[in-house]
């Protein structure tokens, strides 16, 4: 009879404790707060990277040496990593905050063909002739902005441990390349090397 009611006390607060661990919770994080899971691609090494790359931008040759506001275009970033990571949102990253320098400008690459319908339209007979848009005086980029990303994962060797570990190298490079000469007139890199010790048995 002891036994019984010791069994069922114990499934019972197995029960409670399972439903405990399954409940969800949230809670707000500041865009400043560095929250890491695992050795991935997190949401503040995005930050990083941009911040890094827009101050060598702004702080070294050609940019830095501008007084005219360049234009530049940006033809993105290549993803050469395992990881479905959004390069493009690296690259808007790091275009907004060089346009909030006033050092620089940008042509609007991605609504090219929304700019080309909207003259098309204007030129279509249906807006008045003062007030349409004077064609072939939109601004060509001086230079073209481009990087790739690259990562690299390796894992401790086999053998007898508790937890396994593994390593996560991140690598992102960028060039500035004059447009006209074909020259690349600035590159850079900037890295995220990250450990991570996983338990062999877990949830």
């Amino acid at each position: 009879m002891k036994l019984s009611w010791w069994i069922k006390f114990l499934f019972t607060s197995f029960l409670i404790l399972m439903a405990s661990g399954c409940s969800v919770t949230t809670r707000e994080i500041g865009s400043d707060e560095k929250v890491i899971y695992d050795e991935g691609y997190h949401f503040s090494d995005k930050k990083a990277i941009v911040a890094d790359m827009v101050d060598s931008l702004l702080t070294r040759p050609p940019l830095f040496q501008s007084v005219d506001r360049p234009v530049l275009i940006v033809y993105g970033i290549a993803n050469r990593t395992s990881e479905h990571i959004s390069t493009s949102a690296i690259t808007d990253d790091i275009r907004q905050l060089m346009l909030q320098s006033g050092r620089v400008r940008f042509v609007n690459k991605v609504q090219r063909s929304n700019i080309e319908s909207e003259a098309s339209y204007q030129y279509g007979g249906n807006v008045a002739a003062e007030t349409r848009i004077q064609r072939a005086r939109q601004v060509g980029a001086k230079y073209m902005l481009t990087g790739t990303l690259r990562s690299m994962e390796k894992e401790q060797p086999k053998q007898f441990r508790l937890k396994k570990k593994t390593l996560m190298y991140y690598s992102l490079n960028m060039e500035l390349t004059d447009i006209q000469t074909g020259l690349i007139e600035w590159v850079d890199s900037t890295e995220i090397i990250r450990e991570a010790s996983k338990p062999f048995i877990g949830w």
